[in-house]
This record gives structure tokens, C-alpha cells and sequence, in this order.
């Protein structure tokens, strides 16, 4: 694997080896020797998989501190325009964002510390998006920040997409930078 720096302080981009033969292909999903090389060491709390239809959008989301999840994303099948918007708010960076397309093809993963919202737009039918987090899942502690939210300002390049009700019901970037009580 090879760590990709990107604009966004602690945000990399991860390339990932895969392995083709006359069987098939072969690749790790996770190496945590090759994470620690990186210096991203961190002990997984928890996997996830969704499996979304083409034009799903999920997120923006993030938890409050200090339920904050550093999250590793990567993608099995299919593609996706993924989203990391920096919600740090002493953060140089506070509220830029990079929106990369991950895919099975690319073999890219997305390293996202805490302190970020993160969500992503399934470019193919029966996507498939597997996450490594790191910290406890805590639905109190939730939010989601507004998928279309102007301030960020996200290319989200898709008529009609396909929202769950939490969603579309996100809060503003403004609102989160003003409140006390919220944060990334």
C-alpha cells in the first residue's frame, strides 16, 4: 500500500496492491503491519458493508466529540464519489472538502481522522462499501450535515438522488460552526 497526502491535514489517500492471475484476483482489504508502516496505527473497533443502488447519496455524517470515528472506506464492487468535508473548527481547512472517486477498478481507500463528515454517492448499481472504524458507535452522538449544502459546495454530478429521511434532514455547515453543542 502507499499513503497519498492530499490538501486536507491527516486526509490520505490510500492505493492499494492487488494481485491478478489466470484464478482471478487477490488483494488485502487490511494490513495493519502495512497501516502501522504509515504511521496510521489504530485499533479497529468495528467493520461495516453497505450495498447501495446507483445515485444513493449517504451522509454527510460525524459524531460528537468524543464518540469522533477515524474511518478507513474503501470499495469491493462498483464506484462511488467519496466525501470527506473537514468540520474542525479551529482547522485552517474548516469546511474544504475532497470528493474522490473510489472504485473496485482504482483500488484507492480513504484514510478520515476525526473531526471530519463523511459520505459518499454510489456511482454503479449494487456498490458495495466497506469501512474500517475506529471508536464506538454512538447514534446519540450523530449528526449529519446537509448533502447539498451550499456552503461546502460539493459536484455531486447526479439528478434525483436517492436520500434516506435522516439525510435530508442534515443540518447546515453554518449551523454546526455556530453551535456549542455539535461538534466533529
Amino acid at each position: 500500500m502507499k499513503k497519498i497526502k492530499t490538501s486536507i491535514k491527516g486526509l490520505f489517500i490510500i492505493e492499494n496492491k492487488s494481485f491478478l492471475d489466470i484464478r482471478g484476483e487477490f488483494m488485502e482489504l487490511w494490513n495493519q503491519y502495512e497501516f502501522e508502516k504509515e504511521g496510521l496505527k489504530k485499533d479497529p473497533t468495528q467493520d461495516n458493508i453497505s450495498i447501495s443502488k446507483k445515485n444513493v447519496i449517504r451522509g454527510l455524517h460525524f459524531q460528537n466529540k468524543p464518540y469522533g470515528q477515524i474511518k478507513y472506506v474503501r470499495v469491493i464492487q462498483g464506484s462511488i464519489l467519496d466525501v470527506a468535508v473537514d468540520i474542525r473548527k479551529q482547522s485552517d481547512t474548516f469546511g474544504q472538502h475532497l470528493a474522490i472517486e473510489l472504485s473496485k477498478s482504482n483500488n484507492y481507500g480513504l484514510w478520515i481522522p476525526n473531526g471530519f463528515a463523511h459520505g459518499f454517492l454510489s456511482l454503479e448499481e449494487n456498490t458495495i462499501v466497506a469501512y474500517k472504524c475506529y471508536g464506538k458507535y454512538e447514534p446519540q452522538h450523530e449528526h449529519t450535515i446537509h448533502w447539498d449544502d451550499k456552503k461546502i459546495n460539493i459536484k455531486w454530478n447526479v439528478k434525483n438522488p436517492i436520500i434516506s429521511e435522516k439525510d435530508k434532514k442534515g443540518i447546515s455547515l453554518e449551523t454546526y460552526e455556530k453551535s456549542n453543542r455539535i461538534n466533529g
